[in-house]
């Protein structure tokens, strides 16, 4: 070992070498992540202890940090210029090739400037992983792109991800809106310390199949799906890791741990919401009460038994982020202007019926419509991956163990 020996701690070879922590933030040392958890348990462990716990090759892993070290890394460290722009996205599939098209017209326009821009918006469809292996590795804010969009919570406040350069002021909110639709009046959507950008949000709505009520009263509210009324009679979107993380901490911050273990107990299956907009075709397991973006209700046959329901209590919501690299120079202010501008916002809304905060934008929603929303100080009080994993593991056990107790 050219650097270090096997018996230092992981708080000296990382104080030592910081260019090391994206190494050991990639092979699952998400302790590390956090300045003061490293102080702490990374001075209480040794290398070569710490590589046995987890079972990782010591002469591969010992290879890649001295790699690191010798400069022969890979992992890009972008030199930043006035004339190049980097984003990634992560966007819904109704928007996302409308708004690409947009972006990539920006792009040509600037190319004649001289200046680059190199945006990648995928489908939601494929998973945050491409993005959150880059931030998990990056152990500077430089080696990051310029800006980044996307629905979710996880990679945004946690600190092995977006969290830490967030705290450290690297990335912000670059529109930091004056006002906002009225559609979110009293809502408090907006970040008020301007850390965190929202152009639009998914919302999560009701979709009943008459046929199936045997009696009982369409749901008209969350509470009312809480009710034991409705075991193993609603799907959930459980693979839409966005929306279904975003409906259990808000069922979890505003009616409490017990409704989260009702919702598991009322659960009959998890299903595509294009399948679910099909579910009253389905031979068996049909579900009654199906959990979806807004989106979908509009792909139910018009006059057929299934009947799209807002929930009174408000539509569950899933923000659209967007932050950016603070400060913004000149053209990535421009993309990020672009993004969340009237144009990108009427394709968001009408398209995708993702209600924007651009206050001109028509949102086509009755004044009847509200919103429930997770809410600003909840967020900073809370850390949120450990709250979506005690909410996952109480919605599975009442899920599971209702399975188990049939006949």
């Amino acid at each position: 070992m050219k650097y270090f020996a096997a018996t230092d701690s992981l708080y000296d070879i990382t104080e030592k070498y910081p260019e090391t922590l994206r190494v050991f933030l990639s092979h699952g040392f998400s302790q590390l992540a956090d300045a003061g958890k490293r102080a702490t348990f990374g001075k209480a462990i040794q290398l070569d202890i710490a590589l046995q716990m987890k079972q990782i090759d010591t002469g591969l892993f010992v290879q890649a940090l001295e790699e690191v070290i010798a400069g022969n890394s890979t992992s890009v460290h972008r030199e930043r210029n006035d004339s190049q722009v980097f984003m990634k996205g992560l966007l819904p599939c109704p928007v996302r090739l409308p708004l690409q098209e947009a972006v990539d017209g920006f792009a040509a326009q600037k190319q004649a400037e001289g200046v680059d821009i190199h945006a990648k918006l995928k489908a939601a469809s494929m998973g945050l992983d491409w993005i959150k292996e880059e931030v998990a590795e990056a152990t500077s804010a430089d080696m990051l792109d310029d800006l980044y969009l996307s629905a979710g919570f996880d990679m945004f406040f946690e600190d092995m991800y977006f969290g830490r350069f967030i705290k450290e002021g690297s990335f912000a909110d670059p529109i930091r809106r004056r006002s906002i639709n009225k559609d979110f009046d009293g809502t408090g959507i907006t970040d008020p310390l301007g850390r965190y950008g929202i152009i639009a949000v998914v919302p999560a709505v009701f979709l009943v199949n008459t046929d199936l009520l045997n009696g009982r009263q369409i749901p008209q509210s969350w509470a009312d799906l809480l009710n034991p009324e409705w075991e193993r009679s609603v799907s959930l979107p459980v693979s839409d890791f966005d929306l279904f993380n975003a409906i259990l901490l808000t069922i979890d911050k505003t009616y409490g741990r017990d409704a989260v273990a009702a919702l598991g107990r009322n659960m009959l299956q998890s299903l595509h919401p294009a399948q679910m907009v099909k579910s009253d075709r389905l031979k068996m397991n049909k579900p009654t009460v199906t959990i979806m973006p807004n989106f979908f209700t509009k792909m139910a046959k018009e006059g057929g038994v299934m009947k799209a329901v807002w929930p009174s209590d408000g539509a569950i919501i899933s923000p659209i982020f967007m932050i950016a690299r603070n400060p913004a120079g000149t053209h990535l202010q421009q993309l990020a202007e672009l993004l969340a501008g009237p144009d990108a916002a009427t394709i968001l809304a009408h398209q995708g019926l993702f209600p924007v905060l651009h206050p001109d934008v028509d949102n086509r929603l009755g004044s009847d419509k509200k919103f429930l929303w997770l809410g600003w100080d909840y967020i900073d009080s809370h850390n949120l991956n450990r709250r979506f994993a005690e909410c996952h593991e109480v919605f599975e056990q009442s899920s599971v163990t209702l399975t188990i107790a049939q006949p």
